[in-house]
C-alpha cells in the first residue's frame, strides 16, 4: 500500500510513534509535519537543547514526558486532525508543554497552494 493511500490520521500516529523516544523526556516543544499530497514528507520536533539536559540527578525522578503521557499526546494529536480541511498541502504543528504532570497541546494548520502549476 503506497503512502497516499493511507489515510493522514494513521500517517500521523505513525509519525509520532516513531518520535516516541525523543518525546520522552521532553517538557516542551513543538511536532513539525509537512504535509504534500494528504501525505506526510518529513516530520520532526523543535525544542530547546537545554530542555534535555535539565534533566534530574541520578535518583531523582527525570523531568519530561512519560510514556503513558506520549501515547496521550498521540491520540490528542489524531484527534486534532478533524479541524483540518480539505487542503492536501501545508505544514502541521504541535506545540506540547508539560506542567504539573498533564501535557496539554495546541495545534496550527498551515494550507500552502502554488498558482504557478495551475491553469487560469
Amino acid at each position: 500500500m503506497s503512502q497516499e493511500m493511507v489515510p493522514l490520521a494513521r500517517q500521523v500516529d505513525v509519525a509520532l510513534r516513531k518520535l516516541e523516544e525523543e518525546l520522552r523526556g521532553l517538557s516542551a516543544g513543538t511536532i513539525v509535519l509537512q504535509i504534500r499530497n494528504d501525505a506526510i514528507g518529513k516530520f520532526g520536533i523543535r525544542h530547546l537543547p537545554l530542555d534535555c539536559e535539565e534533566r534530574s540527578a541520578p535518583g531523582q525522578k527525570q523531568a519530561g514526558m512519560s510514556a503513558a503521557q506520549v501515547d496521550s499526546l498521540r491520540r490528542m494529536a489524531v484527534e486534532a486532525l478533524a479541524h483540518k480541511r480539505s487542503w492536501t498541502h501545508g505544514e502541521i504543528s504541535y506545540d506540547f508543554v508539560l506542567r504539573q504532570g498533564k501535557v496539554y497541546l495546541s495545534v496550527q494548520f498551515e494550507s500552502n497552494y502554488n498558482m504557478a502549476n495551475k491553469a487560469v
